[in-house]
């Protein structure tokens, strides 16, 4: 098996063909990721704001959103203002987004007492800036297409929200996405979620996304997922997050969704392959505990690459299958590589948990760094294929891993992979 050869070029960082080589998609979404450019097509820069709005009471609130028209900026006072906001239609415009932030973003407004803190129905250009959600029972922050699914919300950004304390025990998300493209969520913390299935952040046929700079805490390790990513999504990038405990998923790329939900819907794909999650890209991101880290679901084609795993509790990655509906491919063409796995083998099962009606002999692993903290020399995985250029029973060095902190040690043999050697955007 030959080691795939990188090069630099204008456009990024891309593998050369050759014997090891990625799909032709994947290679296309990296290209795109790594130079920046889908951080370009989602987030077009804001002209100054028509008029701001300043409201004190819910009520202000209600209306000064539901007038709001394109570069508007409504900006919230400190305080408590309940929640069950719903509104439809928000609409901004390109380079004039309507904008939701706190007048205080050390004081942020708070959001809380019932079912679901904000629901935004068909919006487009859309910003939420430094919220707060706490304590509702169903979903935080909600945006959906109004189930119109030839229609998707478009341009939404959402910045350093905190959202907390939903649920406690169903299928409650913190965020909840369905059918949304070109989006960016930045900078957010989601603290504990439903334990009955719910997500921190859930997506269902969400498109041309970035999820960046995020923290995710929870104490559930089986049956919560963190970022969850099916129902038809795709080319959506999971980078530089950090999940702590965040479920028995951290991130389920791809899941199991009802056929009638799927963005685009199934009978517009008539006659082409169909998977619940397709070229997605998870890079740079730190793990400690969980079930799993990683779980590939009924995927078609993902990128799991330079991110630290320090003691997950089961498995290192899952191949599974939930749709087996016709059409519907095998879980395929994952690829795993240069990432540090810090495990112990009193605490998991194995490293890979593979399901049937999968097809793990397509998923491909290189230059991991295996390290097993109470038995070095059980470091080396069994993996569904031969990985290349892996490293297995040294240690990695982290500073403090007893106090949570997996950043590397000056001299670190593993500088070269794991969260901390993501490769940096080029400039175009």
């Amino acid at each position: 098996m030959v080691r795939p050869r990188y090069s630099a070029q204008k456009s990024g960082m891309v593998i050369r063909e050759n014997r090891w080589t990625l799909t032709r998609r994947i290679q296309l979404f990296l290209r795109l990721s790594t130079a920046g450019a889908l951080q370009m097509l989602l987030m077009t820069p804001s002209i100054e704001a028509q008029s701001r709005i300043n409201v004190s009471t819910p009520a202000e609130f209600r209306q000064a959103v539901g007038r709001a028209k394109a570069g508007d900026r409504v900006l919230l006072a400190p305080g408590r203002y309940g929640a069950g906001f719903y509104f439809e239609s928000v609409h901004g415009a390109e380079g004039r987004p309507i904008i939701i932030a706190a007048a205080d973003p050390a004081h942020p407004p708070v959001f809380s007492g019932a079912a679901t803190g904000l629901h935004f129905v068909a919006p487009s250009w859309l910003e939420l800036d430094d919220l707060a959600v706490e304590n509702v029972s169903e979903n935080g922050i909600n945006i959906d297409d109004a189930g119109k699914f030839d229609a998707p919300a478009r341009h939404i950004i959402l910045r350093r929200l905190h959202v907390h304390d939903v649920g406690p025990g169903g299928n409650n998300d913190g965020i909840k996405l369905s059918g949304i493209d070109a989006f960016h969520v930045e900078g957010c913390t989601v603290e504990r979620w439903g334990t009955g299935g719910g997500s921190a952040i859930d997506m269902v046929g969400c498109h041309d996304g970035v999820i960046d700079g995020c923290t995710f805490r929870h104490t559930d390790e089986t049956d919560s997922t963190g970022i969850q990513a099916k129902g038809g999504c795709a080319r959506l990038a999971i980078r530089r997050n950090r999940f702590e405990n965040a479920g028995g998923r951290a991130v389920n790329i791809g899941g199991s969704t009802d056929l009638p939900l799927f963005r685009p819907s199934l009978n517009s794909l008539a006659g082409k392959p169909l998977s619940e999650a397709k070229d997605i890209l998870v890079e740079g991101n730190t793990f400690l505990g969980g079930g799993a880290p990683v779980a590939f679901v009924g995927v078609d084609g993902a990128l799991v690459r330079f991110n630290t795993i320090y003691r997950p509790k089961r498995w290192a990655l899952r191949i599974l299958q939930e749709t087996v509906a016709p059409a519907f491919v095998p879980s395929q063409n994952g690829v795993f590589t240069d990432n540090i796995v810090a495990f112990r083998a009193d605490e998991w099962s194995e490293a890979v948990n593979i399901g049937p009606n999968t097809a793990p002999e397509t998923f491909r692993f290189a230059r991991n760094r295996w390290y097993c903290i109470d038995a070095p020399a059980r470091s080396k995985p069994v993996l569904p294929t031969a990985e290349t250029g892996g490293v297995y029973g040294v240690n990695p060095r982290f500073r403090d891993a007893a106090r949570a902190d997996l950043r590397l040690e000056s001299g670190s043999p593993a500088s070269t992979v794991g969260a901390e050697a993501l490769p940096k955007p080029r400039e175009e």
